[in-house]
């Protein structure tokens, strides 16, 4: 019998909102869920948890409760309608330290803190169960809770989590172990023995003729305290994920070796052809290639900066370095999410014969450097207007840069501000620079001391993330989005206090700077911020 699964719904087009979502939030938001929960198993004192789940709605699951008339497994698996299409990785975080990073987790005080407050209950509440439940609840041969299980042996190893692009990704991660050593299969058996609840076949890879090792690939249904995730594994490989075809993709992708260097424990990667031309165009003017990521790694119990690693175009080298100049810093507000600046050379003039001759020639001739920035606020809520800026730093190129960026579907708001031709989305987003310039708000030279020392350091690129700032208001876009709103029930004027007090919390989390300086063809990393 075939029991089809459905391509997810494709994604609504690749935007900012979605990318920055993933490649700045991810890491932190999965980091704050498993520590939070983490510590709130060892606060609690008992390794019970609750009762496995057939799936069947049976009240609010206690603690140390029995397993009882759990279902059998179905006799015959299903087999998959692989989809037509092939689907990339769009974005991805490389944990090449697991042990290193948990044990921070675990030992973080704001983690701590937060674990009784809403904002950590609210990250952990619906995967509590499932990783609550215990090897006694399920009456397997493992000890402890499941999530000691997945989170302590299954991913013992290094790991990918990486989120796919296409018209067959459902949004949501697959968790790759590309290289999984005993005690990650031995986890994985413990728990595909008592937890798996149905079976699901495919004879290929989506969008390919490649045929299945051994005939056909092999995914295991988990049900744990009626929380469902999918599970599968190859000869070296495993894969977790909430949708099978998602599963599928992460046994077929091709992936890197997972190494890094010394020092480094978290990567973010990305593949700017998955985020459409403008992301592509951005990458080849500035020469950098798709192995360009940005580095994390683990220092006492916080994950602190390491700068941005890559490799840049021999033939097109357009990365000066230089520090970025007091006149950006005063025009860029403090309380920015996003910073994203770099040196480019280019051209003395920007007339399009000279910038398509230049690039003909492969950026020989002469040049000038400039600093151009983007300051950036993501949005939750993908209705919301785009508040996005571009800061050029000379003057003199006024007429050329409007030229450049004029003739799109959006009209930019322009003015020359801190000696910066700039170029907004929307006046109000003019106008809040024009306040940072003129001293009338906090600028980033009112910013900390190691953020600012960071800013002026010479460097190529720099990516400045104000992680305080940028989930606060993540976490309003949520609370917004999720409200219910009509003539009844507007939108009150503030929030509920338990919002208002999470942003809080999210607030007092630290700015995090990236750079990277060019060097040969390679970019040498660097980090800073509090």
């Amino acid at each position: 019998m075939t029991s089809p699964v459905s391509p997810p719904p494709p994604a609504k087009g690749p935007g900012p909102s979605s990318a920055v979502r993933i490649a700045l939030v991810g890491a932190l938001v999965v980091g704050v869920g498993v520590g939070a929960f983490v510590l709130g198993r060892k606060g609690s004192g008992g390794s019970s948890g609750p009762a496995f789940s057939s799936g069947e709605r049976q009240g609010p699951p206690s603690a140390g409760a029995t397993v009882e008339g759990m279902p059998d497994v179905p006799s015959t698996p299903t087999k998959m309608d692989v989809p037509g299409a092939i689907a990339t990785a769009a974005i991805w975080v490389d944990v090449h330290a697991p042990g290193k990073v948990r044990d921070a987790l675990a030992r973080n005080a704001w983690l701590k803190e937060q674990l009784g407050k809403p904002l950590g209950q609210g990250f952990v509440s619906g995967w509590a169960a499932f990783l609550g439940s215990t090897g006694d609840d399920l009456k397997a041969s493992f000890k402890g809770a499941v999530l000691d299980v997945v989170a302590g042996q299954l991913l013992d190893a290094p790991f990918r989590t990486v989120w796919f692009s296409g018209d067959t990704q459902a949004g949501t991660p697959a968790f790759i172990v590309p290289k999984a050593n005993a005690k990650s299969k031995a986890a994985w058996d413990a728990l595909d023995a008592v937890a798996k609840r149905g079976e699901m076949t495919a004879d290929r890879c989506p969008g390919s003729a490649l045929k299945a090792p051994d005939g056909d690939f092999h995914l295991s249904r988990w049900l744990v305290a009626e929380q469902l995730l999918w599970a599968a594994r190859t000869e070296d490989r495993l894969v977790l994920a909430r949708h099978p075809v998602v599963v599928l993709q992460g046994l077929c992708t091709p992936l890197p070796e997972l190494d890094a260097d010394d020092g480094v424990d978290v990567e973010v990667g990305f593949d700017p052809d998955a985020y459409g031309r403008e992301a592509q165009l951005m990458t080849h003017v500035l020469g950098m290639t798709g192995d360009t990521r940005l580095q994390f790694g683990v220092d006492a119990d916080r994950l602190v900066g390491r700068g941005i690693a890559g490799k840049v175009l021999e033939k097109v080298m357009p990365l000066d370095n230089a520090p970025l100049s007091d006149d950006l810093l005063k025009l860029v507000p403090e309380e920015t999410p996003v910073l994203l600046a770099f040196q480019i050379k280019l051209p003395e003039t920007l007339e399009p014969e000279a910038l398509k001759t230049f690039w003909k020639e492969g950026g020989e001739g002469k040049t000038r450097t400039r600093q151009v920035a983007l300051v950036w606020t993501p949005r939750g809520i993908a209705s919301l207007e785009l508040e996005l800026a571009l800061l050029w730093g000379s003057e003199q190129d006024a007429e050329g840069v409007r030229a450049l960026f004029s003739g799109g579907a959006r009209t930019l708001k322009s003015a020359t501000l801190c000696k910066h031709v700039v170029l907004a989305t929307s006046d109000a987003e003019l106008e809040r620079l024009k306040k940072a310039c003129e001293g009338r708000g906090p600028n980033l030279l009112n910013a900390a001391g190691p953020v600012v020392s960071g800013l002026r350091a010479p460097a190529s690129v720099v990516f400045g993330i104000n992680t305080g700032r940028l989930l606060s208001g993540l976490a309003m876009d949520g609370y917004t989005s999720e409200a219910r709103v009509d003539r009844s029930s507007p939108l009150p004027k503030a929030a509920p206090p338990e919002i208002e007090a999470a942003r809080r919390d999210l607030e007092s989390l630290p700015y995090v700077g990236l750079r990277g300086t060019v060097k040969g063809n390679a970019l040498v990393p660097g980090g800073f911020g509090t």
